[in-house]
């Protein structure tokens, strides 16, 4: 098994991923999921329920969640010839126009073509080059998808959405719509386990990133130095960046909820650490964090199990260490735990 001084490979984070283990319905009741405890620093390994994440906190201790809430980008359309099209609206920007949105387009459409969805136009006024467009309607379009719009699994489910991914497939804690895909590490959060965490005095603050198509895109270069990350809109408020240069100063441990909490706290931790902030602080994080990375605020990191080669897995690896990360990720293959977004998650301690 390589190490992570030479494991710079696409291919070296690679793992088998039976078909049966992926996970393309939720729980039957939120939370009720697997919790594997890996600790980064021995390799030792423990199995659990996710309610267990509060014995590995303690009065002080301060855990960071995405608010971000999920839109349903998923638009089914029909040109004006009355073929049947399909788009799918992409993440929030900051100053994203509420008339105007990129998406990516299932079946030929043109520019100047218009695509009806009920009641309302969408006129196509650019296309790209990657399948994606931009539409503009006289509605604002998130009320479109409000109405009309279904929810956006993960292409790998293979189904249609019910009327239960609704509910599922977005934290109980979502509140700033913007997302096309959920934060999957707190999809078996639950407000039994916030209570659990607060009684036992462990500080809850929330940060927004808007997840893209991008965090699940495949790396096309054969190197990680060469692939480059997409950026995804973020904004940590004030008390958040607040509570995290106070669980430093009294020796408290940082945990993120998902890498999508990871990679917008790692993105801004020069900008936290300066303690010279006093402003919510919001942009694009592009960061790519692989083996190799020395993590500045995140200290144990809650998290699902990921695809094969992915973004999300070197960064879990860079957290773990791989040699401990593939080990933990064979045992979960061993002990038959659900993948991927809707399956069981890990804790690194």
């Amino acid at each position: 098994m390589l190490t992570d001084t030479i494991a710079m490979n696409v291919n070296d984070y690679n793992y088998h991923l039976p078909k049966e283990l992926i996970a393309i319905k939720p729980p039957e009741i939120r939370g009720d999921a697997r919790l594997l405890i890996l600790n980064k620093n021995t390799g030792e390994i423990k199995h659990g329920k996710y309610k267990d994440v509060v014995n590995y906190l303690g009065p002080g201790d301060t855990v960071i969640r995405n608010d971000t809430e999920v839109i349903k980008a998923r638009l089914k359309v029909k040109n004006q010839k009355g073929q049947d099209r399909e788009v799918l609206l992409l993440e929030k920007h900051g100053n994203t126009d509420p008339y105007t949105r990129e998406v990516l387009h299932r079946g030929v459409i043109r520019v100047d073509e218009k695509l009806t969805i009920g009641e309302h136009t969408l006129l196509v006024t650019r296309l790209g080059n990657n399948g994606n467009a931009w539409v503009k309607c006289s509605e604002p379009l998130l009320s479109v998808a409000k109405k009309y719009g279904s929810v956006p699994l993960p292409p790998y489910m293979h189904r249609e959405a019910s009327k239960s991914d609704i509910e599922r497939y977005q934290t109980v804690f979502a509140d700033k719509e913007g997302s096309v895909a959920a934060p999957t590490a707190s999809l078996n959060f639950t407000k039994e386990l916030e209570e659990s965490l607060q009684k036992k005095g462990v500080i809850i603050e929330p940060l927004t990133l808007h997840v893209g198509m991008g965090t699940f895109l495949p790396i096309r270069t054969e190197t990680l130095e060469n692939h480059k990350m997409h950026s995804e809109y973020f904004v940590v408020p004030s008390t958040t960046q607040s509570a995290i240069l106070k669980a430093n100063n009294r020796g408290n441990k940082v945990l993120a909820i998902g890498t999508t909490v990871t990679r917008t706290l790692e993105y801004c931790a020069d900008d936290i650490k300066s303690e010279h902030n006093n402003n919510d602080m919001s942009g694009e994080a592009d960061i790519f964090i692989y083996p190799g990375y020395k993590f500045k605020i995140v200290d144990v990191l809650l998290t699902n199990f990921h695809a094969p080669k992915s973004t999300v897995l070197m960064m879990a690896a860079a957290f773990a260490g791989w040699d401990n990360l593939s080990k933990a990720y064979e045992e979960a293959v061993k002990e038959n735990y659900s993948f991927l977004s809707y399956g069981d998650s890990m804790l690194i301690i």
